[in-house]
């Protein structure tokens, strides 16, 4: 990463370094005394559980390598104030698309979750969202084709 600042919510920056703690204090730990007791079993060729505990230290200590980078650039979007009439980071989104209501939450790209409804503001409904109004209507191209979204409110 280069010095390029990474925006996040509030809420996303506190649940990463719930993650980077956990990570860093409860299961590192643990891997480096799992792979230990593997170790400590003798013939490592043939060991399988030595194996997988190399493997998830390795998996564990990239991810703390990648938060830590993350945390080191992160900057948290300024919250919307009250009544904001233009859909920004942090702003809750209630769209009509084919027919049906959806909700979403605007995020950083490092806390995006679809899953969760929560979209990055760098991805292409992000893009079109942010900067826009309620009652404003956006075109986005989906894989199955272009999805129509009309903006019915901005909490």
């Amino acid at each position: 990463m280069d010095d390029q600042r990474i925006l996040l919510t509030q809420e996303g920056l506190t649940e990463l370094k719930v993650e980077f703690d956990e990570l860093k204090n409860v299961k590192r730990p643990k891997a480096v005394k799992r792979l230990a007791d593997a170790k400590a079993e003798g013939d490592l060729k043939e060991n399988s559980e030595y194996s997988a505990a190399v493997e998830d230290l390795s998996f564990i200590d990239g991810r703390i390598s990648e938060l830590e980078e993350i945390l080191k650039h992160a900057k948290v979007a300024k919250a919307p104030s009250k009544g904001h009439k233009l859909i920004e980071i942090g702003s809750k989104v209630l769209v009509h698309a084919d027919g049906k209501e959806h909700t979403f939450n605007i995020v950083g790209e490092w806390e995006a979750d679809p899953r969760e409804k929560k979209i990055s503001h760098s991805s292409p409904l992000g893009k079109a969202l942010v900067g826009k109004r309620k009652g404003d209507e956006v075109e986005v191209d989906a894989p199955a084709g272009k999805v129509k979204y009309k903006i019915l409110d901005i909490k």
